[in-house]
C-alpha cells in the first residue's frame, strides 16, 4: 500500500513557507536530516516517535496528525511495531477516535486479537479505562461465539469500567456479565463474585447476593482447601485482590447482612459467630492476616450489639455507641442504625444524636480496611437522613422537614430516588394522620418540593 501524504505534504509545505533547510529543522525537531529526506520522499515509515518529533517541531499539538497516521499504520505493511506505540499513546492523549478507526480496519483479521486483548490489560492497568473498554468490546464482538476465558475476561473488564453512580446501569451491566462468571480462571470468579454482590446488594436484590455470597464461600473454600493439601504451594497462583480466606470471611458477612435485611437477627447472629472465629482455621500467620482477622472481629463485635440492638435490647444501644467511638469511620453506619431502631421502638435517643451530630454528614467512603462501595454509602446517607427525619417527626421536630427534603434532594442527585421514596411515603402518612396545623405546613412544602423535582 501506498503511505499516506497528508502528514508529508503538510511538513513539505511547513518547511518551504518557513524557508528551513533539512538541516534545521532536524535540530527542531531532533530527527536525523537522513531520516526526514527518506520520510519526505515516502521511502519509509513514520514511527509514532517521530511524528511526535514532527508535530513538536511545527509547533502543533501532539496529537495534530493522529487521524491521518491512521492511513500510515496500514502503509507499506500491517504493521503493530506501529499500531501498538500509536494505540497506547492515543490512550494517553484521550484520541479514542484514532482507536475506534484503527480497530475497525484491524479486525479483519483475527490473527490480531491476542494483541489487542493483551494492549486492553495494559490500558486496564494504567487506569485508561475508556480506551481498554474498546478494546475489549471489539475482541468480545470477534469472540463472541467462543466460549474462551478471554471473551470472559473481556466481559469482566467492560463490567468494572461499566460501573458507575447510575444503579440501573450497574445492574444492566452485573445481568450482562454473570453469565461469564464461571468461565473466568477461579481466582478471578471470587472477585467477580464480589462485585456483583455489591451491585445486586446495592438494588436490595437479597436473594440474589445470597445466592453469590454462597457461590463465594464454596468456590473459596475449595480453593483454600485445595492450596493448602498441595505439596507445591509456592507455584499456586491465586489471582485474586484479597488472601483466599478473607472471600470465606466475606461470604459469611454478606450473608449475616442478607439475614439482617429479612429481619432474621437470630440467624445473622449465628453468622457472625463464624466470621468471628477466623484465628480458629485460618492457617497464614503474618502481618496481612492478623490484620484481616481483627477487622472481622471488630465487625463482628459491633454487629453483635447491632443485631441484639436490632432485635428490641435497649440496654445494648449505650454499650453499641461507646463501642463503635472507637471507629471513627464506622460511627456514620452505627449512627443510621442507632436511629432505625429508635423509630422501630419508639426510644428517644437524643443524647447519642447530640453526641454523633458531626457524623450525620457523610465524610467518607473509606476505612481502615479498605473503601466502601460508593453506591452502597450513598444509599446508606440517604436512609440515615431518611430516618433521622421520621425520627423528628415523631418527637414532633420542626427539623423533620429539612432532613426529608435533604435526602429527598440527594437521592435524586444519585439517581437513587426510587429507593427513597418510602421514606416520603411514610412521611406523608404520618403527617395526613397527623391533627396538628404544623404537620400541615410541613406536608404543603414536601409536595410543593416533588412537584418542582418532577416538572
Amino acid at each position: 500500500m501506498e503511505p499516506a501524504n497528508s502528514i508529508r505534504e503538510q511538513l513539505t509545505q511547513f518547511i518551504e513557507k518557513n524557508s528551513m533547510t533539512l538541516s534545521r529543522f532536524s535540530e527542531v525537531s531532533g530527527i536525523n536530516t537522513g531520516t526526514i529526506s527518506r520520510i519526505l520522499h515516502g521511502n519509509r515509515p513514520i514511527s509514532v516517535s517521530q511524528l511526535i518529533a514532527i508535530s513538536s517541531g511545527m509547533g502543533v499539538a501532539a496529537d495534530h496528525f493522529f487521524a491521518d497516521y491512521v492511513e500510515e499504520c496500514f502503509a507499506y505493511s500491517v504493521s503493530m511495531r506501529r499500531i501498538r506505540p500509536f494505540i497506547l499513546r492515543s490512550a494517553e492523549l484521550n484520541r479514542l477516535d484514532c482507536i475506534e478507526q484503527i480497530l475497525y480496519r484491524l479486525l479483519d483479521d483475527l490473527d490480531y486479537v491476542t494483541e489487542l486483548y493483551e494492549m486492553a490489560e495494559q490500558l486496564f492497568e494504567r487506569e485508561q479505562r475508556s480506551a481498554a473498554a474498546l478494546l475489549y468490546k471489539s475482541v468480545s464482538e470477534v469472540e463472541k461465539y467462543q466460549h474462551s476465558e478471554r471473551l470472559a475476561m473481556c466481559q469482566y473488564r467492560l463490567f468494572l469500567i461499566g460501573q458507575g453512580e447510575n444503579l440501573e446501569e450497574n445492574l444492566k451491566a452485573a445481568i450482562l456479565f454473570e453469565p461469564y462468571v464461571d468461565r473466568l480462571d477461579e481466582g478471578y470468579q471470587l472477585d467477580a463474585l464480589k462485585h456483583l454482590i455489591h451491585v445486586f446488594m446495592a438494588v436490595h436484590k437479597w436473594d440474589k447476593v445470597d445466592g453469590l455470597a454462597q457461590e463465594m464461600y464454596k468456590l473459596a473454600k475449595i480453593i483454600y482447601e485445595s492450596k493448602h493439601l498441595s505439596k507445591r504451594r509456592e507455584h499456586h497462583e491465586d489471582h485474586t485482590e484479597r488472601p483466599l480466606y478473607t472471600y470465606i470471611l466475606y461470604a459469611w458477612l454478606i450473608r449475616s447482612t442478607v439475614y439482617e435485611e429479612y429481619g432474621d437477627y437470630t440467624r445473622a447472629l449465628e453468622l457472625v459467630g463464624l466470621y468471628a472465629s477466623g484465628n480458629i482455621w485460618v492457617r497464614e500467620d503474618d502481618d496481612e492476616s492478623r490484620r484481616v482477622l481483627k477487622q472481622f472481629e471488630e465487625w463482628a463485635t459491633a454487629n453483635k450489639y447491632l443485631y441484639q440492638m436490632l432485635s428490641g435490647d435497649i440496654n445494648v444501644v449505650k454499650e453499641y455507641a461507646n463501642y463503635i467511638t472507637q471507629y471513627p469511620d464506622e460511627i456514620f453506619m452505627a449512627l443510621r442504625y442507632i436511629i432505625q431502631a429508635a423509630n422501630k421502638f419508639n426510644w428517644n435517643i437524643d443524647d447519642i444524636i447530640e453526641r454523633f451530630s458531626d457524623y450525620i454528614v457523610l465524610r467518607t467512603y473509606m476505612t481502615e480496611f479498605g473503601q466502601y462501595n460508593s453506591s452502597m454509602m450513598d444509599q446508606n446517607y440517604a436512609k440515615l437522613l431518611g430516618e433521622l427525619a421520621l425520627y423528628y417527626l415523631n418527637h414532633n421536630r420542626d427539623i423533620a422537614i429539612n432532613r426529608i427534603l435533604e435526602g429527598l434532594n440527594f437521592s435524586i442527585q444519585k439517581n437513587n430516588d426510587l429507593n427513597f421514596i418510602k421514606y416520603v411515603i411514610v412521611f406523608l402518612e404520618k403527617c395526613f394522620s397527623s391533627e396538628k396545623s404544623v404537620d400541615k405546613e410541613k406536608l404543603q412544602l414536601l409536595i410543593n418540593e416533588l412537584q418542582r423535582i418532577n416538572t
